[in-house]
């Protein structure tokens, strides 16, 4: 989890440096000094939301996947009586 928030938030100031780097400005500037948070905050905050996300749907999937394998099991065992009492 956190690997991934640190990841978004290297991202964020990664976009930082090629903001810069095409607009062919310094990338240590005293007046543009602010922005490194700013940038990396949006990619920490994109991080830590796209976790929840992964988190969430994972929560289903494996829901669904309970619900799937409940109903297999309903399943075989109905067909295993049905082919008991025809026996």
């Amino acid at each position: 989890m956190v690997s991934r928030i640190i990841f978004w938030t290297g991202f964020g100031l990664a976009t930082r440096f090629w903001q810069l780097g095409i607009e062919m400005r310094p990338f240590f500037n005293k007046q543009s000094l602010w922005a490194y948070p700013v940038f990396g905050a949006v990619g920490a905050s994109f991080g830590w939301w796209l976790q929840g996300v992964d988190e969430r749907q994972t929560a289903i999937l494996q829901e669904r996947k309970q619900a799937i394998l409940e109903k297999r099991a309903r399943r075989a065992q109905r067909e295993a009586e049905g082919a008991e009492a025809t026996a």
